[in-house]
Order: C-alpha cells, then sequence, then structure tokens
C-alpha cells in the first residue's frame, strides 16, 4: 500500500509544516519537494513556507488534494482526518509517533487509505527516492 500511496500522490498538503528550516516538517516537505511533489503547507499559524502559501486548514486549500501528511499531535487527528474526508483526499498519512485508530477507522470507512507511524521521508528513501 505505501508504494500504491508514493506512486499515487503528486499533491501533498502537509499538515502542521513549520516555516522553520530545522523542524522536522519543513525537512521533510523540502525533501518531498525534490522529488517532484507540489506540497502545501496547512498552517493556521504562518503565512507561507517553502516559497508556498500556507493554508489554515485543509478545506482552505483550492483544488484537490492527494495526500495528507499529518505532523500534529495525536489527539488533533481525527479533525485533521474528517476534513480529509470532506475535501476527497486520497490517502492519509501520520507521521512517526502520530497514532490515532479512532481516525484510521474513520478513513477506512471512507474508502481512504491510512499510514499511521511512518515517515513519508525515510519511506522514500528505503525506495530510492
Amino acid at each position: 500500500m505505501i508504494d500504491r500511496i508514493l506512486d499515487g500522490a503528486k499533491t501533498v498538503a502537509v499538515v502542521g509544516l513549520s516555516d522553520k528550516p530545522n523542524r522536522p516538517s519543513h525537512v521533510v516537505a523540502h525533501y518531498l519537494r525534490e522529488r517532484g511533489y507540489r506540497v502545501i503547507p496547512v498552517n493556521p499559524t504562518i503565512r507561507e513556507a517553502l516559497g508556498e502559501k500556507a493554508y489554515g486548514s485543509l478545506t482552505e486549500i483550492p483544488g484537490g488534494v492527494d495526500l495528507v501528511d499529518v505532523f500534529r499531535k495525536s489527539d488533533q487527528v481525527p479533525a485533521i482526518a474528517e476534513e480529509a474526508i470532506r475535501i476527497g483526499a486520497k490517502y492519509f498519512w501520520m507521521q512517526e509517533g502520530v497514532v490515532n485508530e479512532h481516525a484510521r477507522k474513520s478513513l477506512a470507512e471512507a474508502g481512504i487509505p491510512v499510514v499511521m507511524d511512518l515517515c513519508v521521508k525515510k519511506e522514500l528513501a528505503k525506495r530510492g527516492r
């Protein structure tokens, strides 16, 4: 399933993306951009990151999103999952340390494949990308 997500996603909304270059979310988003993904920052506390306009929520993003990549606390994930379902995201990814079974179940019921507690950057690197 991870290969299907990595191959099928072109537009990635990074929820919790920081504008600080030393933060894990920024490092991962930069890596994704270098590999040809379009990265959309989702963080209500910043105006932009990586030269892209930041949005306060998934529902504010114009156009479609393939993958929602989450850098938030586990207890915040259900609300993000509901937004992902609402906007018709194709895939949902919870970064290392982010686990929420309730959100996983809701997303699965909506037909959205979910990855939990893994780093998308590490998974790409494992595959030589």
